[in-house]
């Protein structure tokens, strides 16, 4: 009996839940919260923005640390076999060092063999006194790059990465507008359905009605069995047309689940679907072009896109420009080169700065920088006549929505007459003084103007929205 009320009681909460109003403003969150789109887009403003970061780290000092160690097979000798070095005594004589060579006692001169002198006494310098252990080679070194001149190419980075970000979030809210325009028109287009349904319905009943009081009329043989037919067959085509509707008005609800990130099969309650009337009213459509330019997210990420190819002229020049960098280095090595390459590490300290100076490249840095300024050209142009589009597209836009409103008055005038219309044929017919067929003929005026009227009135809630999202104005 409990696990009885416990599932009474979640299949009530469920129905409740499924049962739930929802607004326009509501349908619109839900989207904005779960459309893969716009997260896309918030994740691009994110790695924009750590590739800002990334770029200012360009004009801090780099700091660095290399290790590496190399086997040798064999041993480093600085000679290849024992050397026979000459030896000096000092000579008083002089007060210098002489060599000491060997004298012809006949001449008194030095003797020559070969050309070459002869020692009288050489200084041994073996070959294994100049060999050095080097089968286990080690080194490391922390190294520290500070640029000081990179051709503007830093200062251009920075200015690129910061417009990127700032081109993300254009894009982003370009998407948001493009996401709440669809969830509109998703959300009038099942009002519109519900409205048609419930018009539908009573077209039904309407044509049900009159099929009772012409099978009254057959048997007391006032009316005959064609007119009878006749209202069948429009009673068959009321009965599926309303199918279609019920239908339209099902796939709809699951097209506005979709986009508001729920599951298809949430049927929502829409606060706006029992509204005979959406109070509407004609809004000015004036326009001033320089704000609307200013509003519209699209033209914003052009004239930033323009930017970050003018930046990128600026890159392109600075690869003929010179490069100058301080370095300094804490290296060290094993064995130690700094005493005699003694097993052991032996460390030292240097400082110096390299300078880079592209001479001669064949007019292929020059050509870069050309090829960039025809980039920059192309999205200067592709802004311009973006904004001659928009001039247009606003005022297509305005007309439309003018139009729109023209049409729905005007439709709210035919649904009086069809009114006035149906309820004559309805009274002239029970007075015998009108026909069947006067009374069908009023019925379809009647549903044609309310239809009319239906598909006027959304109309003019979405030539609205539409003028609201070209001019930049869209509220959300």
């Amino acid at each position: 009996m409990r696990k009885i009320v416990l599932i009474a009681l979640c299949a009530v909460s469920m129905l409740a839940s499924a049962q739930e109003v929802v607004t326009l403003d509501s349908c619109r969150h839900m989207a904005l919260r779960n459309n893969k789109e716009i997260q896309q887009a918030s994740l691009a403003i994110d790695k924009a923005g750590y590739q800002r970061k990334e770029a200012a780290a360009a004009y801090l000092p780099q700091f660095d640390f290399t290790a590496g160690y190399i086997y040798n097979s064999r041993k480093l000798s600085l000679i290849k076999e024992d050397q026979m070095l000459p030896t000096k005594s000092f000579n008083p004589q002089t007060g210098a060092y002489d060599y000491n060579l060997v004298i012809d006692p006949t001449t008194g001169y030095p003797v020559q063999v070969n050309g070459q002198y002869v020692p009288t006494t050489v200084a041994l310098l073996p070959k294994s006194g100049l060999t050095f252990n080097t089968h286990n080679l080690m080194g490391g070194a922390l190294t520290v790059t500070q640029p000081i001149y990179m051709g503007g190419k830093i200062t251009a980075m920075n200015q690129i990465t910061d417009l990127a970000q700032q081109l993300a979030r254009e894009m982003r809210e370009s998407k948001v507008e493009d996401v709440i325009y669809s969830v509109d028109a998703a959300y009038w287009q099942v009002v519109s359905l519900c409205a048609k349904q419930k018009l539908a319905r009573s077209y039904v009943d309407l044509l049900d009605k009159l099929d009772n009081d012409v099978k009254v009329m057959v048997n007391e043989g006032v009316a005959t069995r064609a007119n009878q037919l006749a209202v069948d067959v429009k009673l068959n085509e009321a009965n599926v047309d309303l199918t279609k509707v019920n239908n339209g008005v099902t796939l709809s609800r699951m097209l506005l689940a979709q986009l508001c990130g729920l599951p298809v099969n949430t049927m929502m309650t829409l606060a706006d679907e029992g509204r005979d009337e959406l109070g509407l009213s004609l809004a000015p459509s004036n326009f001033n072009l320089d704000e609307v330019y200013d509003k519209r997210h699209d033209v914003r990420s052009l004239e930033l896109a323009t930017k970050i190819y003018d930046q990128q002229v600026k890159v392109a020049r600075s690869e003929m420009m010179p490069k100058l960098a301080a370095v300094a280095a804490l290296h060290a090595t094993n064995p130690n080169s700094y005493n005699g390459f003694e097993n052991r590490f032996g460390a030292g300290f240097s400082v110096g700065a390299t300078l880079r100076m592209p001479l001669w490249h064949w007019g292929g840095l020059s050509n870069k920088v050309k090829a960039a300024q025809v980039d920059a050209h192309v999205k200067r142009l592709e802004l311009q006549d973006a904004k001659e589009k928009i001039a247009l597209q606003i005022g297509q836009a305005a007309f439309s929505y003018q139009e729109a409103f023209k049409t729905f008055e005007a439709t709210k005038a035919n649904l009086q007459q069809a009114d006035e219309n149906l309820r004559i044929a309805g009274v002239a017919f029970k007075e015998g003084m009108g026909t069947i067929d006067d009374v069908l003929t009023a019925q379809t005026a009647w549903l044609k103007a309310n239809s009319e009227k239906i598909d006027a009135e959304i109309n003019v809630q979405m030539t609205l929205e539409y003028l609201n999202k070209v001019m930049g104005t869209m509220q959300y």
